[in-house]
């Protein structure tokens, strides 16, 4: 069993790299993990959950909330605005100008944001994020951040819990050093199916959640009993979307099933899960890349100069 105190911890400011993370024996461990506790998430937040859930969106929620956290009193025009999500939104690629206005309609319908009052300029429509939207995206950052101890015992999570500067400043810094990234961006056409459909990046979590063993044998890394009924049941999507999904790894031969007994068991390729890794890795390194960087400008500055 993996205990992290055995570990010497790194220093605060050495991120890890992708390229450290993907070599690390214990990574897929921890990214199953990870998928464990976005899928708690997206129990408890079902409705939040499906507004991020494609690849696109999850683009479009990283954009709107760090514009929330930059946000300054000393300058009453800056911070989320519907135009410029929308310049963002489509200056990336992500979805297209009434798509992205929508998008932010649907969050203020449901309440995960809500409008600031701006009396210096009635033509000026700010926004700001709810309790609701605060408390997952948290719980989205701080999941990470514990994933990332169980590697190098860094004490991330704590640091994080003492002081929400740290997220407060990381948040912003990840999403655009991801947004930037072509790796995350466009992810491997032996993902991408799932990615960018609605709850595609939830059914691959619930996929890795349930593998026991990552070794490979004859190439192959087993899922388990699965059927696409039951994960459109779980997830409340039709089999038409999910086959839609599953259709282009199957026809590659990066997934498929077995007969075991009565049963069909779910397997995955080796590649697939190589590129499904080496895209999650790009995340993980920007959230501590941003980390490390937010202890050592934002809290190491403030200590430093009080000291």
């Amino acid at each position: 069993m993996h205990m992290p105190a055995q570990n010497p911890p790194r220093r605060p400011t050495e991120p890890m790299s992708a390229a450290e993370l993907t070599a690390h024996p214990l990574f897929p461990r921890i990214d199953r993990r990870l998928a464990l506790h976005l899928i708690a998430i997206h129990e408890q937040t079902p409705r939040l959950a499906r507004l991020k859930a494609s690849h696109r969106k999850w683009l479009m929620t990283q954009s709107l909330y760090a514009l929330t956290l930059e946000r300054t009193e000393d300058d009453p025009h800056s911070g989320l605005s519907q135009s410029r999500l929308v310049d963002i939104a489509t200056s990336i690629g992500a979805v297209s100008h009434n798509t992205a206005r929508a998008f932010l309609q649907e969050l203020l319908t449901y309440k995960f944001l809500t409008e600031i009052p701006t009396p210096h300029d009635k033509r000026l429509r700010l926004l700001d994020t709810t309790e609701a939207s605060r408390k997952a995206m948290t719980g989205w950052f701080m999941g990470h951040m514990s994933c990332l101890d169980e590697l190098d015992n860094g004490g991330r999570h704590a640091r994080c819990t003492a002081d929400d500067r740290i997220f407060r400043a990381a948040q912003p810094r990840a999403a655009r050093r991801l947004i930037e990234n072509p790796v995350w961006r466009y992810p491997a056409e032996s993902i991408n199916s799932f990615l960018q459909s609605e709850l595609g990046g939830m059914i691959l979590h619930e996929l890795i959640s349930r593998i026991e063993d990552f070794i490979p044998q004859d190439g192959k890394v087993i899922v388990g009993p699965s059927s696409l009924a039951e994960l459109a049941a779980r997830y409340f999507i039709s089999v038409t979307n999910l086959r839609r999904m599953f259709k282009k790894a199957e026809t590659s031969g990066l997934m498929g099933w077995s007969e075991a007994s009565d049963q069909r068991v779910l397997w995955l390729s080796a590649t697939f899960l190589d590129d499904y890794f080496l895209w999650q890795a790009q995340k993980f390194a920007a959230l501590d890349e941003a980390y490390c960087w937010a202890v050592q400008n934002i809290v190491g500055h403030n200590h430093s100069a009080t000291g």
